[in-house]
């Protein structure tokens, strides 16, 4: 006699997993994993107004044209884990902010972002 918790029973599944070219692709690269410190983790992207942190070193700023106006772009960097930041100050935005701009060779070493 079959039962009503009968119905809902499956048979284990057994999978045989081929690895590919393309299983290969599809795995994360360890090399290029972006680390952010817990600082830089901490930070509300893409939010005007949102606070940075104190080991953010500020670089070199540019104006951009958005729409009809002009907003200014301003590059940090982060000492402690070398991550380079973007913050957009858009006044007509509130979804601009900061965002990951890319990782610095090494942090405090003066070389340029990749």
């Amino acid at each position: 006699m079959m039962l009503f918790t009968d119905l809902f029973k499956q048979p284990p599944i057994t999978t045989t997993k081929c690895r590919n070219m393309t299983d290969d692709l599809n795995q994360p690269n360890e090399s290029k994993k972006m680390e952010l410190c817990d600082s830089c983790a901490g930070i509300q992207r893409d939010w005007r107004r949102a606070p940075g942190h104190p080991e953010l070193v500020q670089g070199n700023n540019r104006q951009e044209k958005r729409g009809g106006h002009v907003v200014t772009i301003t590059s940090y960097r982060c000492d402690r884990c070398g991550t380079a930041w973007e913050y957009e100050n858009d006044k007509a935005n509130l979804r601009a902010g900061w965002s990951v701009a890319g990782r610095s060779a090494a942090p405090g070493s003066g070389q340029s972002s990749q």
